[in-house]
């Protein structure tokens, strides 16, 4: 393409980018400051903190900024920009109403849904007024479900024009204080996904456990179902289809885990870049030493090859792809190289790495626990080898 065409050419972009750069002035200037709040627990955001920094969001004009008006969404790339600004704070995702697991269950929502179920379920939302949770991991210990989701064990049994839902579900996110469920149970047709008015009596919190991460309102739970009665009307799509519809909602919710904890990891560095070039040790600045200064120039490494494995996955997945395995591949790639980034800010920052006087402690401790959310990685590389042997196979057969 010669020069003046491309420069003719329309930036597809030039959207996403002006909605990102708001929304990152938005979570630096308003945001960032809520960080030290105490109304921000080990087990979430308060519900209080929720409301309140989602007024400052809706205020600013930026709350859910991924949906546009008509209820389209932004394309992956453009979701890559404005999820990575929102990232740049822990509390950025709830604020402006990007978080998981709503961010993933709306976009479930915006392609399986009726109507009538989009209008009582996805609108509230959509408006940030309404938090969700996905019922689908089981408690290992009773052998249910989990990176396996053929071991389903909770059940939906037909009653009269219903469904009758029994069982238990373990580390649902969110499940404390949500307003929408999206329950996965197994019927004789198969797996099937159930929308659910929460509370209700027949969900019942056990206990919300303690776990290495505290970003998300409401944290993980033990749920127990006993006898949830639905109406044929809350069944999500098709009866039996609950997999397929899974799959339309894992690839791009892996996805964007991704970009929003790409944003944290670059404010994390960001402060340890600050602390090293302020930081005196043997006569000069940390980051003269070598030891200090190639931790971070790995880390811009790090960070740039994210991005790009990110926006590759969001451009297959643009194309009208599924993008499962490029999905996979890119989980595996930025929660490790996340991991690193977060680990050597810790380390360049010594004491004051793993304290909390800055975030940094508790992104490493969030990107830890991303490891293993949306498919631990030795899940992922195990589902890839599988299809690097059948590909094999199939090419040698060919020969």
């Amino acid at each position: 393409m010669s020069q003046s065409a491309n420069a003719a050419a329309p930036d597809r972009l030039a959207r996403g980018r002006d909605i990102a750069s708001r929304v990152e002035t938005f979570v630096r200037q308003q945001v960032v400051p809520y960080e030290r709040d105490p109304r921000a627990s080990d087990h979430g955001p308060s519900e209080d903190l929720v409301v309140e920094l989602r007024d400052l969001a809706a205020g600013a004009g930026l709350l859910t900024p991924h949906i546009l008006d008509d209820g389209s969404h932004l394309s992956h790339r453009e979701t890559a920009l404005v999820l990575r600004a929102s990232g740049l704070s822990p509390l950025g995702p709830v604020a402006l109403n990007t978080m998981a697991p709503d961010e993933g269950n709306m976009f479930l929502l915006g392609r399986v849904a009726s109507d009538a179920q989009k209008k009582h379920f996805l609108e509230p939302m959509v408006a940030g007024t309404a938090r969700s949770a996905f019922f689908m991991t089981e408690p290992a210990d009773e052998g249910g479900a989990g990176s396996d989701p053929s071991m389903l064990k909770t059940t939906a049994t037909p009653d009269g024009d219903g469904w009758i839902i029994n069982g238990r579900k373990a580390f649902i996110t969110g499940a404390d204080g949500a307003k929408v469920g999206i329950v996965m149970a197994r019927t004789d047709a198969g797996a099937t996904m159930f929308l659910v008015d929460l509370p209700d009596p027949a969900v019942r919190i056990e206990r919300v456990l303690d776990t290495i991460d505290s970003s998300m309102p409401g944290g993980h739970s033990i749920v127990a179902i006993d006898k949830l009665r639905v109406s044929g009307g809350q069944v999500l799509g098709e009866v039996g289809a609950g997999f397929k519809y899974a799959q339309v909602r894992l690839a791009p919710a892996r996805l964007t885990h991704c970009m929003r904890w790409l944003g944290a990891c670059t404010r994390a560095h960001e402060i340890a870049c600050d602390y090293a070039v302020r930081r005196q040790a043997f006569g000069k600045p940390l980051i003269e030493h070598e030891g200090v200064g190639f931790m971070l120039a790995d880390n811009r490494i790090d960070i740039q090859q994210c991005a790009v494995m990110i926006d590759w996955c969001a451009d297959v997945l643009d194309s009208g792809a599924h993008g499962t395995v490029e999905s996979s591949m890119t989980k595996v790639a930025v929660s490790e190289a996340l991991f690193r980034i977060a680990d050597r800010c810790v380390q360049v920052m010594g004491g004051t790495g793993v304290s909390r006087d800055t975030i940094v402690e508790q992104v490493f401790r969030e990107v830890r626990a991303f490891r293993i959310y949306d498919g631990p990685t030795e899940v992922h590389k195990w589902s890839l080898a599988r299809k690097i042997q059948s590909e094999t196979v199939k090419r040698q057969s060919a020969a």
